[in-house]
């Protein structure tokens, strides 16, 4: 069985770092399961790793889409599949490092998409009144019908709220039934699943910082650019944290230290819904960071050793 490692934790909490270091140890090659990370020219708001910090590890899944695509879950699932194989072809281990939850999931257990049929017209009237009503009329729809996954799905991830919707229109039952049932699925993998975390308050302060590094760095500019390119504002990328948010400052909605705020306080409610996710994982083995004084090299001999151990 195909052994693999998953780094994975909330925003900001250090994964692209130590994933970099354990790729070195371990001789892998990194798959990113970060949902924004592979668009192009969206560097700064989604904090892509650049190819020096690279460290000449591979990196793999990142900056090759066209903005105006709309990457989702069947997409990934199957570019990180065949990922997997090339990475093994070469004998090196495949390290899945990012917080998109529902993304390692659906590889780790192998979930499958094809319950539905073929018939998108639901889809297309519920992504209609999505432009009519507003995606929060969806969202409050959808707390009703299922309140566990608009517990999880922001009501700005129109694509998701649809999603959800859609496979209850179609089969009567909740997506997070579905979603409940492929997870006690056996994996196809033999993987270890780390989850990084920190205490809240240094979670959150590490957010702040992140986000007036991005500001510093350019990130209005680098959205009026995109802007320029005349994305759909429907469009996956254009929902990003930090990229909706500035987009409200450039249609003079509020000022450049409202949006800054927002994207503070959106990212931080983002951290919180991301651990709620990986709470509910099965599998996890949650490497907490006070436990470790803060100490990569502790943390990573750690993983390395469960890593190595045959059975956990």
């Amino acid at each position: 069985m195909q052994k693999i490692i998953v780094l994975t934790g909330p925003t900001a909490v250090g994964k692209s770092k130590l994933s970099i270091e354990l790729a070195k140890r371990i001789g892998g090659e990194i798959i990113s399961a970060d949902s924004m990370q592979v668009y192009k020219y969206m560097n700064i708001g989604t904090d892509k790793i650049s190819p020096e910090k690279m460290d000449g590890v591979p990196h793999h899944l990142i900056d090759f889409l066209e903005p105006d695509v709309d990457f989702n879950v069947f997409m990934f699932q199957k570019l990180v599949k065949d990922a997997i194989l090339d990475i093994a072809s070469r004998g090196k281990v495949p390290i899945i490092v990012g917080g998109t939850g529902f993304y390692i999931q659906a590889v780790l257990y192998d979930i499958d998409f094809t319950e539905t049929d073929e018939d998108d017209s639901i889809r297309l009237e519920l992504e209609k009144r999505a432009k009519t009503e507003g995606v929060h009329v969806l969202h409050e729809e959808l707390k009703r019908v299922d309140p566990e996954s608009a517990l999880i799905i922001h009501e700005n991830n129109s694509k998701r709220v649809i999603r959800a919707l859609e496979y209850y229109r179609k089969t009567g039952r909740p997506i997070s039934e579905h979603n409940k049932e492929q997870r006690v699925k056996k994996s196809p993998y033999d993987f270890r699943y780390f989850v990084l975390t920190d205490e809240r308050k240094t979670l959150y302060s590490r957010i702040d910082k992140r986000v007036d590094m991005m500001i510093e760095e350019g990130l209005v500019d680098e959205v009026t650019r995109l802007n320029a390119m005349n994305i759909p504002r429907t469009a996956t990328s254009m929902q990003g944290l930090g990229y909706r948010e500035v987009l409200g400052f450039l249609d003079g909605e509020y000022d450049l230290e409202r949006a800054v705020y927002l994207i503070k306080q959106n990212t931080r409610h983002f951290a919180k819904r991301q651990l709620t996710w990986f709470r509910r994982e099965r599998d996890v083995i949650w490497i907490d960071k006070n436990d470790f004084d803060h100490d990569d090299e502790l943390i990573l001999k750690e993983m390395i050793r469960l890593y190595e151990q045959r059975d956990l």
